[in-house]
């Protein structure tokens, strides 16, 4: 790793450490939805028989005991029960929309780190150009340091490699991400007009 660093220069590790940060936000996204569908089967069925019984109070101490998107939405709806079905809906609707953010987090950045990567590559690749002919001008193609090229063409080739490298799995899981939070977006509407129809049997 070192020897490849060395070859590749700053822009190498600057794409390596973006590649850190890329799968740091890839496996905390995936946490984060595993856990909170998990978390979402167990608490819709305590809520779903704690609001047939008409347990409001203990339906929001288990909101407030397990906060996530659906239970955040869920207290909204259970505040707002003595109003009409539209105005409960418009409010767990508005709550929806600040839970949306959160399902998007870090996604904008590992979109960068996507784009940018192959970029830096390129980067890599012009620099490492220069730094080659930029020997072959100064020394003449028969005179020149053979290891000063060699370092240059180095750093053009494992700098593209790099950015390709790293870009291709980080468009891959952005896009996924990004179907995850469009599916939780959905499964979110869906669970508002469930508790609409609970809240509002009578």
């Amino acid at each position: 790793m070192v020897d490849l660093i060395q070859q590749g220069g700053v822009i190498f590790v600057i794409i390596l450490i973006l590649s850190v940060v890329g799968v740091a936000i890839v496996i905390e996204r995936l946490i984060f939805f595993r856990r909170n569908r998990g978390d979402e089967d167990t608490i819709m069925r305590r809520l779903e028989t704690t609001l047939t019984k008409g347990n409001f109070d203990e339906a929001l101490a288990v909101c407030e005991a397990m906060p996530s998107p659906i239970t955040n939405l869920m207290k909204v709806g259970i505040e707002h029960r003595q109003y009409s079905r539209e105005v409960i809906k418009m409010a767990i609707s508005d709550a929806a929309n600040m839970e949306i953010p959160r399902m998007e987090r870090f996604l904008s950045t590992l979109g960068t780190i996507a784009h940018v990567t192959p970029l830096l590559g390129l980067l890599g690749t012009v620099t490492g150009n220069i730094q080659a002919f930029g020997v072959l001008g100064e020394t003449g193609i028969g005179t020149g340091d053979p290891a000063v090229l060699a370092r240059g063409i180095s750093e053009a080739l494992l700098t593209t490699a790099a950015g390709i490298i790293v870009s291709i799995p980080a468009i891959a899981f952005y896009n996924y991400l990004v179907g995850r939070v469009n599916h939780s977006i959905i499964r979110l509407e869906n669970r508002v007009n469930e508790l609409v129809l609970y809240l509002k049997k009578e």
